[in-house]
């Protein structure tokens, strides 16, 4: 069933067009704009720019996402196949299936979304049109990852994202810009090299890089010892990027650094390729070598869980002087280890989970991260102590509607029913208790309680900070700091209000929700409410080809 019948020849070309037209764009942004383009101001042009081609983008996402078939989700549609290096059989292969799909309606949103945000709210930098080509060049590798069915060209499209996350960072980034950068770049380099000998390996030992041609053999070709070799080098190439405890300490301090819309990219687009990468590359292409190490990531994913909820709890606690984009920083570590435990289950069941905590934590974790850049725009600082100190009534007093936003996220993102961050965590732990066969169910079910225990700690520290931020501190002198209390006198004899008495000290105002930041907020909230009241419509999409991916390409 498609709700709108289109060609196969138009949605090849809107399947080209979104991978491409971001490219083009950031071209287009670097030149000199056209005299009637200009306008008053060149800056706001370039800016308008930027809008105008992620709107372009997300509008063709959507109508292919119209014309999917869905009653047919696991068969790869709108496919381009071209003959690139016959030497090598690498082909320009494009196409997209119930997996990839969500990834990209979620990467062209958020980008879109950005690029709105950016159009008001230009974080300090340099150039503009520098700002702007490099979040389309990010957008493009983004969507050709989830849309390529080569190898070879998932590889390229997976590093070119690297350099321009670099500088986003490096040149538009707060304090400690260029260590994160450094420290983000070496990171996922020195994963990436790994990664490319694994894939050059089944390549020249299967003898082609098509990504649909060796999920349908399903390892029949590769030894088991070359499986698990690839297992392990594509695997830490992922793990890194994912990111995987203990691959992740670049992560917080790129987070930290990065201007507000590059934090919502690196959350809710670029963490899930590689997340993406175990279910299109290394579940169906190397299944042996996937069972040998899923009880190790399994591991690595509930030690994440734990680890990213604790580090949440010592930066939430008083006087820690906790960073919160650090602590959100910290809880992506977290979600996804959800995301790894479901994928490590080799069940339906735990991929769908995979596949569904990536998009909730997407829509939730960039919501979360636009929140606090706002917050942070207004106070001047992130530090839970200073926002939970500034007064008595913190968020809920002086930017009401702001702190009723951010409330909603938090409670999202700890997975309370209702809401999309639920249906992800709850299908990858009844994955764990029942996992493939050939997998150690005493073992799987041990990672499913501490899975479980640690949505008992995120719960509790996404409620701290709620408590601190939203309400402020509950101590009798907290009601106001010393710069928010009313001036002293500056003697006795000088009027003090009426009667000699000092007027009240009154609660200062922040600006609450403004128009253009409701704009950009509203389309991810009102998705986590629809994700989670209704999951059927992104499990509709993904089981099928789940279920296809892991009988071996037999649907």
């Amino acid at each position: 069933m498609t709700v709108i019948d289109i060609s196969a020849s138009v949605m090849q070309f809107l399947l080209a067009f979104v991978v491409v037209a971001p490219l083009l764009g950031a071209v287009a942004a670097l030149l000199p704009a056209p005299p009637g383009l200009k306008g008053k101001n060149p800056d706001q042009a370039v800016l308008r720019h930027g809008v105008t081609v992620t709107g372009a983008v997300l509008i063709a996402t959507i109508v292919l996402a119209v014309g999917f078939d869905h009653d047919h989700p696991a068969t790869m549609q709108a496919t381009t196949d071209i003959s690139w290096i016959p030497a090598l059989d690498v082909r320009i292969h494009l196409g997209i299936d119930g997996i990839s799909l969500p990834l990209l309606l979620l990467t062209a949103l958020l980008t879109f979304l950005c690029a709105l945000y950016s159009y008001f709210k230009l974080p300090a930098g340099p150039s503009p049109k520098a700002f702007v080509a490099l979040v389309l060049v990010l957008e493009s590798g983004t969507l050709a990852t989830f849309a390529v069915l080569d190898l070879l060209l998932f590889f390229l499209a997976f590093e070119m994202v690297l350099i321009p996350m670099y500088f986003l960072i490096a040149r538009w980034g707060g304090g400690q810009r260029q260590a994160a950068a450094w420290k983000f770049i070496l990171y996922t380099l020195l994963g990436s090299v790994v990664m490319l000998l694994g894939i050059l390996l089944i390549g020249l030992k299967s003898g082609t890089f098509d990504m649909v041609a060796l999920a349908t053999d399903n390892g029949r070709g590769l030894t088991t010892s070359v499986q698990v070799i690839a297992v392990l080098a594509i695997g830490l190439g992922l793990a890194v990027k994912t990111p995987m405890w203990p691959l992740h300490s670049w992560l917080p301090d790129a987070h930290t650094a990065a201007p507000t819309v590059g934090s919502v990219l690196l959350a809710g687009v670029l963490l899930k390729m590689g997340t993406y990468g175990f279910v299109r590359i290394l579940l169906p292409i190397a299944p042996d070598g996937m069972r040998t190490f899923a009880p190790y990531l399994a591991a690595f994913a509930v030690v994440g869980i734990v680890y990213g909820s604790l580090a949440c709890l010592a930066l939430a606690r008083t006087g820690a002087k906790g960073d919160l984009k650090r602590l959100i920083a910290y809880s992506s570590v977290g979600h996804m280890g959800f995301v790894l435990l479901g994928i490590a289950t080799m069940t339906p069941t735990g991929v769908n989970g995979a596949l569904f905590a990536n998009i909730a934590h997407g829509l939730i974790t960039g919501l979360l991260f636009f929140l606090v850049g706002a917050i942070k725009d207004r106070y001047g600082t992130a530090d839970l102590d200073t926002l939970a100190g500034a007064t008595g009534a913190a968020l809920y007093g002086r930017a009401p509607r702001l702190g009723a936003l951010l409330a909603f996220a938090a409670i999202a993102s700890l997975g309370l029913p209702g809401l999309a961050g639920f249906w992800g965590e709850m299908l990858t732990l009844f994955g764990a208790y029942s996992p493939a066969e050939g997998l150690s169910r005493p073992a799987f079910r041990t990672f499913m309680a501490i899975g479980a225990f640690g949505t008992l700690l995120t719960a509790a520290y996404m409620l701290i900070v709620v408590r601190r931020v939203c309400m402020g501190e509950h101590t009798p002198h907290s009601r106001l700091s010393p710069d928010d209390r009313a001036p002293q006198a500056a003697d006795d004899s000088e009027p003090s209000g009426a009667a000699g008495v000092r007027p009240a000290a009154t609660t200062p105002q922040l600006a609450d929700i403004q128009t253009y930041e409701a704009a950009a907020w509203t389309p991810l909230a009102a998705l986590t409410v629809l994700a989670g009241l209704w999951p059927a419509v992104l499990l509709g999409l993904t089981d099928p080809a789940v279920q296809k991916l892991l009988a071996g390409g037999k649907s």
